[in-house]
């Protein structure tokens, strides 16, 4: 019998333990740190080639929840993997993981309440595609036989940062009943569960059919349930997106697939519905935090880490991350170093877990170096700050082919801009005209203007800002082909 499966990602985390290299508005799940592809395209890439292990199995495109600010580049990754026909829902505020899928789910039913979603956080690693591939064969199965799966890691060491889960009785194959989901333990029971051998660490993947997931919602959180599907009934679809209003979201009570689904039918399964879970050995990991991506990646002989200019000398057991400049790692151990243009971060592994307190600093004393990275990117391209002073701030900015910003003005800022690659077509007011290599231009305060390139190349101009205020909230937007409100950054 064949099967219709809906890839679900759920791209909402912001991944603060990944710090300096993840920000708020350019998270983890956004960034190239296993492969050369990042976190989210592997997440869509590790199902490319399904179809051969289950050709009965019919993969659709995915459905993306994620936050309403990293909307541009989740678009523009997916389109980079050739997945035109997308659905990316956006979140207004974040609810958890329940209402996401919920969101999801009404999405796909509409069309067909049979389809079997398969939910994915966008930020984990699977290094065993093939194993991968035959729990999934399985778990459609059982999805189609109106169990609510998930997926349990087998664990190889007694893991505190994981929560885990216990098997129940046998199903099918591998499969078992789902018996209880239980919090992280410490260290002497995560012993115990090691040596039980019948719990596993919990993956935060889940198999269910569409109506399936809604009955179960409505049913064990009918407040959640109502309050969703409202707020998804009120969206309006706008460009690749599907825009969830934000007060009617945000009245949505916030809840885990776990905590409001999962662990009740664990219990006490409903007359029609079930939960499974099928152990998983794929070489899986939630890379929460930089020790993590230590324990995946690719080491040296001396079992180091390294990514970008870096040279190690004497050192052994380290993670070590350049993003911009030579970082060079001498007489070290069980160290991870990351460097940006803007941070860099030292820290022993075993405090990997507590580098959020840096963030949370960060955020108490008001900086951006917790949101932004000095090169800050925009669904036209990206602008760098490159030098600054008392009324002035000079940006390197990169204007992508085909894309244009939008018709703006400010109170308080004027701007020179030179061109250094590519041309730019200006609007000035009422004038328009072009500005190529080597060619500038000047934009006075409080002038309407509009950068495009129409080229086919990268268009590069620097810009030298002059004023009394420098912010980037001192935008007034007029027109925008991105839908970004007025006087938004």
């Amino acid at each position: 019998m064949s099967h219709k499966l809906v890839p679900v990602i759920l791209s909402g985390g912001s991944g603060s333990r990944l710090w300096p290299m993840s920000r708020a508005h350019y998270p983890k799940q956004l960034l190239p740190l296993v492969t050369e592809q990042t976190l989210l395209q592997d997440t869509v890439s590790r199902l490319d080639g399904l179809a051969s292990v289950a050709p009965d199995l019919a993969v659709a495109d995915p459905v993306v929840v994620c936050n309403e600010e990293h909307r541009f580049f989740v678009a523009e990754q997916l389109q980079e993997l050739g997945r035109n026909r997308h659905r990316i829902l956006l979140e207004p505020v974040g609810r958890n993981t329940a209402p996401a899928l919920t969101l999801a789910a009404l999405t796909v039913a509409d069309e067909d309440p049979d389809a079997v979603l398969l939910v994915m956080p966008a930020d984990h690693v699977i290094r065993d595609i093939a194993a991968f591939h035959a729990a999934i064969t399985e778990g459609v199965n059982l999805a189609a036989q109106n169990q609510l799966v998930t997926f349990g890691i087998t664990p190889d060491r007694p893991e505190t940062g994981y929560g885990y889960i216990r098997k129940g009785e046998p199903l099918s194959g591998a499969a078992a009943r789902l018996a209880a989901f239980v919090e992280k333990p410490d260290a002497a029971t995560a012993e115990g569960y090691l040596a039980a051998g019948d719990y596993l660490w919990n993956s935060g993947m889940f198999m269910m059919t569409a109506g399936n997931w809604l009955s179960a919602i409505s049913a064990l959180q009918p407040e959640m349930a109502e309050c969703v599907r409202a707020a998804w009934q009120a969206g309006e679809a706008d460009r690749d997106f599907y825009r969830i209003p934000r007060d009617a979201f945000a009245a949505c009570p916030a809840d885990s697939i776990d905590y409001a689904v999962m662990e009740k039918l664990a219990g006490n399964p409903m007359a029609d519905l079930g939960a499974a879970v099928i152990p998983l050995a794929a070489g899986w990991s939630d890379v929460g935090a930089w020790s993590s991506l230590w324990e995946v990646g690719e080491k040296d002989a001396r079992g180091n880490v390294t990514r970008g200019d870096v040279f190690t000398h004497a050192s052994r057991n380290c993670l070590i991350y350049s993003d911009s400049g030579h970082v060079a790692a001498i007489g070290l151990e069980d160290v991870v170093v990351v460097e940006t243009a803007d941070a860099v971060l030292v820290a022993h592994q075993d405090c990997a877990q507590e580098v959020k307190q840096a963030v949370e600093w960060l955020q108490a004393q008001e900086r951006d170096e917790h949101l932004f990275h000095r090169k800050v990117y925009r669904p036209w391209g990206n602008y760098e700050c490159i030098d600054a002073g008392e009324r002035y701030q000079v940006k390197r900015i990169t204007v992508k082919p085909g894309a244009t910003l939008s018709l703006q003005m400010h109170h308080h800022r004027a701007e020179h801009w030179i061109v250094v690659r590519g041309t730019a077509h200006v609007t000035r007011d009422e004038e328009t005209f072009l500005v190529t290599e080597n060619q500038s231009t000047y934009i006075p305060i409080g002038v309407k203007h509009r950068l495009e390139n129409r080229g086919s190349i990268p268009l590069e101009i620097i810009e030298v800002q002059s004023g009394s205020y420098l912010g980037e909230d001192d935008i007034v937007r007029y027109e925008d082909v991105y839908g970004r409100e007025e006087k938004k950054s």
